[in-house]
C-alpha cells in the first residue's frame, strides 16, 4: 500500500492478495515480509480429516508451550470433506514471542499423513534448506524413486532435504486403530524436532494421550502407547542423490472442461488464493457444474474391495449400502463385451429379462474412501468382496474407465426392488462424506428411483457439505443431461424453501395445463395434450410425452404452443425434496416443517436422523435420546427423543415412514416409492449412524449397526400412508419385529452412551435403564397403533 501511495498515480481503489485480472485493482505484491525471529522453527504438517493429526498437533503445541520455556503458536486449516478432508496444521515456537498472524511459508519441518497427496499438493513449497520432511508411505526406497513426481524429487535433492519416511498406516492396522495415524506421526515429529529430550517427549505424549483417550478405556490408551513407540523405532532416514533427478512424470495430461481445469484442480490443491478473478466468469453467483466430483481422484483409501467373481451372487447389495457410489453393477451386451479388456472379467446375468446380458460389479478404486460397508454387508456364503491394499487394485482405473463406456440398462428390470434399483445410474456420487457415512446411501437411492426429474432443497449441515461444497458437487445428470437440480438453504428456512419449488412448480405445470386447454378450445381437440392433462401427475406417462409435445411445440407460430415450449422443462412430474439432518428437522428447522406438511401440498421431506448436530461438532438435538453423551448434554441426555413421525401422524393425512438401510432394504424401498408416488406432503425419517456415534466397531460396520439398532428395539421401523384411509385400511403397518437382541448392549457398542460410564457412573445405569424404557414406551405405541 505504501508502494502504491509512493506511484506517480496511485490507484484509489484497489485489492490486496488477489489476481484482479478483471477490473485490474490488484496491488503487486514486490517483497514477501517475514515476521519471526530467526530461530523460530515452523513445521506444516498435512493431514487427513479423521486420522488424528489436527488433535496430536494440538497436543504437541500445548506440550511444547507448558512444558518447555519456548513460546508457541498454532493455526490450523481445513477444507469442507468432512472426514475424509486434507488438514493443514501450521506450528510456529520458539524462545522469542511470536507476533506473525499469518499463515507458514516458509517451514523448516513438514509432515505428510497421506501417500497421494503427493500426487494433489505442492508438499515441499517454500521449505527451507537443510529442512525435514516426513512421509507416512508404503513405498520402500526403490518405489519412492520411481513414484514420487519428478518436481518433488528436484526439491529434495537441490534443497538438500532430510528426508525421512514411516508405514504409519500399516503400524495403525497392525495395532488395532485403523486409520488413525496421528501419534504415530507425532512421535516421529518430536524425534526429529528435537524440542525436548525424546524420552521427555514420549511421557509427555503418553500423559496426553491418557488425557485425551482415557474415557474411551485403557484398550485405546494401550493402542496409542504402543503407536507412540512405533512413531520413534519404525522411523527411516532416505538417502538421496543424482540419481533421483533421472526419469519423466509418467502423469498424462488428461482433456478436462474448462471449469476443472481453471477452477476445481486450482483450489483443490490450495492454489485458489492464486486463481484470477477471471476463471469465475460465468459463475459468479456460485453455481457449480454438475458431476465435477468425479474428476478429484484423491485415491484416499487404504484398502478397497475386490471383487471375487466365482463367489459372486448378483445381489447388488455392496451398491446399494456404498456411501459414495463407486462400487455398481454393470450389464453388457454382446458388443460391449467383445470390446472389453482383457482384465474387464464378467458373468452370465441372472435374472428375468437379463438374458443375453453380462455382469460385473466394478469398483472406482481412486473415489473410494475404505470404509469396507460393502464388503461387511456381502450375504454371498463366500464374500465376493474383500477389502484389500489400494496399491494392489490401482489397475481396476482402468477397468472403470471402460465401465463408464457401458451403456446403462436402466430398464431391463423394474427399480422397485433392491436389485433393480441398482441398475439404474446414481445421480449422487464421490462427493465428501466421511467414510462409512449413514446418511448418504439414503440420498443416493432416492436420485436413483427419482434423480433425473428431482428438485432438492438442502438444509444447512452434513448434508450441504458432501452435497454441494464448493467447487465440486457430486449431484451429476445421466446421459440425457437429467439429473437433480440442488440447492442449500439455512437451517430455519429449508422446509419452506423446499415447499416454495412446490408451489412453483405447480403454477408452472397449470400453466402448461391451461395453455393446452386453450389451444384445444381454439383448434380442436389435441391427443397428447389431453393424455398429458389426464395424467399430469404420473411421471412416467408424462416423460413418454415429453419428447412429442416438445417436438410438437418447438418451431410453431402459435402463442399457446410457444408459452409450453417456454415450459418445456416442467412437463415431466417433478419429484421434490428438501433434504436435512435431525438438527434441522426437530430442532431449528422444526416450525417450517410443520407448515409444510401441514400444508397437505404434494412435497417430499427426507431427514437423516443422526441423533445429533453433526456438521457442527457433536452438539444434542431433540433427536438425541436419553443417555446419549453429546455437547451440551456431558453428563447424558436426561430427557427422551423426540417422536416427530408420531407427532406428523397426528395430520392423518402426511404418509410418514421410519426406515433403517441396513435393518430392512426392502421396506426402505417400499417407503421411498410409496412417499414420492402420494398426492400429498411425505416424510422419511431415516436412521444414519454418524463418527460422532463412536462405533466401536468403527463405520465399516455402520449399514451392520442399523440392523443392530433395529434388532435391539433401540430404532423401529414403520410406514404410515393416509391412501390406506381411503381403502378403508389401517394407515399404520409397524415393519419392526419384537426386539431380539440386548438394548444394554447396543449402547454398549458406542462411545457416545460408554462415555457415560466412565464420566458419570452413578447415574449411567439409571439413564441407560430409562432409554431402554422409553424405547419399549415408543414401541407399545406403534404395536397399539398397527392393531387398531
Amino acid at each position: 500500500m505504501y508502494d502504491n501511495l509512493a506511484e506517480e498515480k496511485p490507484k484509489d481503489k484497489f485489492t490486496i492478495s488477489i489476481n484482479d485480472d478483471i477490473t485490474h485493482t490488484s496491488l503487486e505484491v514486490k517483497e514477501e515480509i517475514q515476521t519471526e525471529p530467526e530461530d523460530i522453527i515452523k513445521c506444516k504438517f498435512w493431514g487427513f480429516g479423521s486420522d488424528g493429526t489436527v488433535g496430536a498437533n494440538k497436543s504437541a503445541i500445548k506440550i511444547i508451550g507448558d512444558e518447555t520455556e519456548m513460546y508457541a503458536q498454532a493455526y490450523f486449516a481445513y477444507d469442507s470433506k468432512k472426514s475424509g478432508g486434507v488438514t493443514i496444521s501450521h506450528l510456529r515456537f520458539g524462545n522469542k514471542p511470536i507476533r506473525s498472524t499469518y499463515l507458514i511459508t516458509k517451514p523448516d519441518f513438514i509432515s505428510c499423513s497421506k501417500q497421494s497427496y503427493v500426487y494433489n499438493y505442492d508438499l515441499l513449497e517454500g521449505i527451507k534448506d537443510g529442512g525435514k520432511f516426513l512421509l507416512n508411505t508404503l513405498w520402500t526406497e526403490e518405489e519412492l524413486k520411481q513414484n514420487l513426481p519428478l518436481q518433488m524429487k528436484k526439491t529434495l535433492v537441490e534443497k538438500k532435504v532430510e528426508f525421512y519416511t514411516i508405514n504409519a498406516t500399516g503400524i495403525a492396522e497392525e495395532i488395532g486403530l485403523g486409520s488413525r495415524t496421528n501419534m504415530i506421526m507425532q512421535s516421529a515429529f518430536f524425534k526429529l524436532a528435537e524440542v525436548l529430550p525424546i524420552e521427555e517427549a514420549v511421557a509427555k505424549l503418553k500423559e496426553s494421550i491418557k488425557k485425551t483417550y482415557g474415557k474411551k478405556g485403557d484398550k485405546i490408551v494401550q493402542m496409542n502407547y504402543a503407536a507412540v513407540d512405533a512413531g520413534i523405532e519404525k522411523l527411516q532416514k532416505i538417502e538421496l542423490d543424482a540419481s533421483w533427478l533421472e526419469g519423466e512424470d509418467t502423469l498424462a495430461e488428461k482433456d478436462l472442461p474448462e471449469y476443472v481445469k481453471t477452477i476445481l484442480n486450482p483450489l483443490n490443491a490450495q492454489k485458489g488464493d492464486e486463481t484470477p478473478v477471471s476463471a469465475f466468469v460465468g459463475v459468479e453467483e456460485g453455481i457449480m457444474p454438475t458431476g465435477t466430483a468425479r474428476y478429484e481422484k484423491r485415491a484416499v483409501a487404504v484398502n478397497v474391495p475386490h471383487w471375487h467373481i466365482e463367489n459372486c451372487i448378483q445381489c447388488n447389495q455392496c451398491s446399494f449400502v456404498c456411501p459414495h457410489a463407486v462400487i455398481r453393477p454393470f450389464l453388457l451386451n454382446k458388443e460391449e463385451v467383445e470390446s472389453k479388456p482383457e482384465a474387464f472379467e464378467t458373468l452370465e446375468a441372472k435374472g428375468r429379462g437379463l438374458e443375453d446380458l453380462q455382469y460385473r460389479i466394478q469398483v472406482s478404486v481412486l473415489d473410494c474412501t475404505g470404509c469396507g460397508n460393502c464388503a461387511d454387508t456381502c450375504p454371498a456364503k463366500e464374500k465376493a468382496l474383500t477389502m484389500e491394499p489400494l496399491e494392489a487394485e490401482l489397475s481396476q482405473a482402468g477397468n472403470w474407465e471402460y465401465a463408464m463406456k457401458v451403456e446403462p440398462k436402466e430398464d431391463v428390470m423394474e427399480d422397485n426392488t433392491v436389485k433393480g434399483s441398482q441398475f439404474k445410474q446414481p445421480l449422487l456420487e464421490f462427493h465428501g462424506a466421511c467414510a462409512g457415512c449413514g446418511e448418504t446411501p439414503y440420498a443416493t437411492l432416492v436420485t436413483q428411483l427419482f434423480g433425473d426429474r428431482m428438485l432438492i432443497a438442502n438444509a444447512s449441515g452434513c448434508s450441504s457439505i458432501w452435497g454441494g461444497s464448493y467447487p465440486s458437487a457430486g449431484y451429476c445428470a445421466n446421459k440425457h443431461g437429467h439429473g437433480p437440480a440442488w440447492a442449500s438453504s439455512l437451517f430455519e428456512d429449508n422446509a419452506e424453501y423446499g415447499y416454495g419449488m412446490a408451489l412453483a412448480v405447480k403454477k408452472l405445470r397449470n400453466t402448461i395445463k391451461f395453455h393446452m386447454e386453450q389451444y384445444m378450445e381454439a383448434n380442436g381437440k389435441e391427443e397428447i395434450f389431453t393424455e398429458w392433462i389426464e395424467n399430469m401427475k404420473d411421471p412416467k406417462v408424462t416423460r413418454e410425452l415429453e419428447s412429442k409435445i416438445v417436438e410438437l411445440t418447438k418451431d410453431s407460430d402459435d402463442e399457446n404452443l410457444k408459452e409450453i415450449y417456454k415450459l418445456k422443462d416442467y412437463i415431466v412430474k417433478q419429484s421434490i425434496w428438501s433434504f436435512g439432518g435431525d438438527g434441522w428437522a426437530y430442532d431449528i428447522g422444526y416450525g417450517g416443517l410443520d407448515h409444510t406438511m401441514a400444508s397437505g401440498e404434494d412435497f417430499n421431506i427426507l431427514v437423516f436422523d443422526t441423533e445429533v448436530y453433526s456438521n457442527t461438532g457433536g452438539q444434542s438435538s431433540k433427536s438425541t435420546p436419553r443417555a446419549a453423551v453429546a455437547k451440551f448434554a456431558a453428563g447424558g441426555k436426561r430427557v427422551r427423543k423426540k417422536d416427530l413421525g408420531a407427532m406428523l401422524m397426528t395430520y392423518g393425512y402426511v404418509y410418514v415412514a421410519q426406515v433403517a438401510m441396513g435393518s430392512n432394504m426392502n421396506q426402505l424401498m417400499k417407503a421411498l416409492k410409496e412417499a414420492e408416488s402420494y398426492d400429498g406432503p411425505s416424510i422419511v425419517i431415516c436412521y444414519a449412524p454418524c463418527i460422532n456415534h463412536g462405533l466401536l466397531n468403527g463405520m465399516g460396520k455402520s449399514i451392520a449397526q442399523e440392523k443392530r439398532a433395529v434388532e435391539a428395539g433401540y430404532w423401529h421401523l414403520y410406514r404410515y400412508n393416509p391412501q390406506l384411509i381411503v381403502e378403508g385400511k389401517n394407515p399404520f403397518t409397524l415393519d419392526s419385529k419384537e426386539p431380539t437382541a440386548s438394548f444394554q448392549e447396543f449402547l454398549d457398542s458406542e462411545v457416545r452412551y460408554t462415555s457415560l460410564k466412565k464420566t458419570f457412573p452413578e447415574v449411567a445405569e439409571q439413564l441407560y435403564q430409562m432409554a431402554e424404557e422409553d424405547s419399549k414406551f415408543r414401541y407399545a405405541k406403534y404395536k397399539k397403533l398397527a392393531e387398531n
